[in-house]
């Protein structure tokens, strides 16, 4: 009997009690209590497998498994970063360009001929598209170019890449363009304008209150005029009349001074830079005059047959104005192409998953 073999000194018939681990060797699973670590464990670490059917084998640490380094994640996030950065540069100077020929742009005034309103070193803002909604109104202030009208140099070249070139630098503000102006606007087409009368400039009879705009000392035309301004033509002269090389300056050139239509840029509407001077360019209240408007008709009907006589002489300072760097259209550009390129990602991913494998 088994009894009688123990009590006579026998082997028992269980076998050799298991040694207790130490407790360096064990580890804390929870809800398991302590389990012994295969000796080829890292402490911390649980082999695949070994932590029971209910917990799912992998990293302990709590990271995603495609934020691990190991995982290979982080790499094919970075390499499609790189190739994506291309495509957004290009779509960014794309939307950049086209917002800088239709929308808006800015311009460095280098000269006095507008003060007291621009000064010297002003950066501006033209809107590009207000004149596709609304006609030019007095008192605006335009960006205009003068080439036929005012210059007559050689004409610009017309080689494709040259004016992409042109253009591209337009967007960080290089231009060699010595041909755009920056003046307001006195007389519209049909207008007669005149100086002076007591002293002042009148529009089709209606003497104009500019002494909140003009250069201080400066009078509203030191040279007489009487100008009809012609059909698709615009008379513009500068606030800081004394200086300002303006339409009474290009009498003797094509249109009497005026300039056309067709060459507005945009009008300036508001001042960028420097901080001390930003501001919005409004119309002075003296071109509000309701008899301004009224007396057109009857300018008109007085220039019919006549000719538009052009008296002074060529005054001083016509430096025309250069497009500035603006970080706007770029800026808008980059905004435009983020979710561009985010969209074409994903477009490109979703037709990628429905592929077969």
């Amino acid at each position: 009997m088994s009894g009688s073999g123990a009590r006579d000194g026998g082997s028992p018939p269980w076998g050799p009690a298991e040694p207790v681990p130490d407790l360096a060797d064990t580890q804390a699973m929870p809800g398991l209590g302590a389990m012994r670590r295969p000796p080829d464990a890292r402490p911390g670490s649980v082999r695949p497998g070994d932590a029971g059917p209910d917990i799912p084998a992998g990293p302990v640490t709590g990271q995603d498994p495609a934020a691990d380094p190991r995982s290979g994640q982080g790499g094919k996030r970075r390499r499609s970063f790189w190739r994506e950065l291309p495509v957004l540069i290009v779509i960014a100077l794309a939307l950049a360009l086209v917002i800088k020929s239709f929308v808006v742009q800015a311009f460095w005034i280098p000269s006095g001929s507008m003060e007291n309103t621009l000064q010297v070193n002003d950066r501006v803002l033209i809107n590009k598209l207000v004149y596709h909604l609304r006609p030019i109104h007095r008192g605006d202030i335009i960006v205009f170019d003068g080439t036929g009208s005012w210059n007559f140099g050689p004409p610009a070249d017309s080689n494709i890449f040259s004016k992409a070139v042109s253009e591209l630098e337009g967007i960080v503000g290089i231009s060699h363009d010595s041909a755009i102006y920056i003046k307001r606007v006195i007389g519209l087409p049909g207008d007669h304008v005149k100086c002076c009368t007591a002293g002042l400039v009148t529009v089709n009879g209606v003497p104009l209150a500019e002494s909140s705009y003009l250069y201080p000392g400066n009078r509203p035309s030191a040279d007489k005029f009487s100008v009809i301004v012609p059909p698709g033509r615009l008379w513009v002269m500068g606030d800081h009349r004394g200086v300002s090389y303006d339409s009474r300056g290009h009498q003797g050139d094509p249109g009497g001074g005026t300039i056309p239509e067709s060459g507005v840029l945009g009008r300036a509407f508001v001042i960028v830079w420097p901080p001390s001077r930003v501001g919005i360019l409004d119309i002075p209240a003296t071109f509000e005059q309701p008899q301004l408007n009224a007396a057109t008709a009857d300018a008109a009907n007085a220039a019919a047959g006549g000719s538009a006589a052009a008296l002074g002489s060529a005054l001083a300072n016509g430096t025309p104005i250069r497009p500035a760097s603006s970080p706007l259209p770029l800026a808008l550009g980059f905004a435009g192409a983020v979710p561009l390129t985010w969209l074409q990602r994903r477009l490109r991913r979703r037709s990628g998953a429905g592929k077969p494998r």
